[in-house]
């Protein structure tokens, strides 16, 4: 808890007992294990990597638009957060990107 505390910049220091809460609530959702203690100190790893971690957050995320990535990736189109040629480069990256298009926008079989 000591190093967590102490990572943090002066002006977004809050009390010990915040953080300790704080990794104790993550580890009872799981997102942290107790490795081991070494006198009063208590040792914690992520329980989750972060490709899992991330999946849960894209999941949680598209739930908040009714499971639609098109209403998803709207929303981003519309606030600015993802361009169009963000967009066009996502989908000359995917497989079957643009290489695998004909005219009219559908797909070669």
């Amino acid at each position: 808890m000591r190093e967590i505390l102490d990572s943090l910049p002066d002006e977004e220091r809050v009390a010990y007992t915040t953080v300790q809460t704080l990794v104790y609530r993550l580890e009872q959702k799981g997102a942290l294990r107790k490795v081991k203690k070494i006198g009063n100190a208590q040792l914690f790893e992520p329980a989750i990597d972060q490709s899992e971690f991330r999946g849960g957050l894209v999941r949680d995320l598209l739930d908040l638009f009714g499971g639609s990535s098109r209403l998803l990736v709207s929303n981003l189109l519309e606030t600015g957060t993802l361009t169009l040629k963000d967009l066009k480069a996502l989908q000359n990256a995917a497989p079957g990107g643009k290489s695998h298009r004909v005219r009219g926008g559908k797909r070669n079989a």
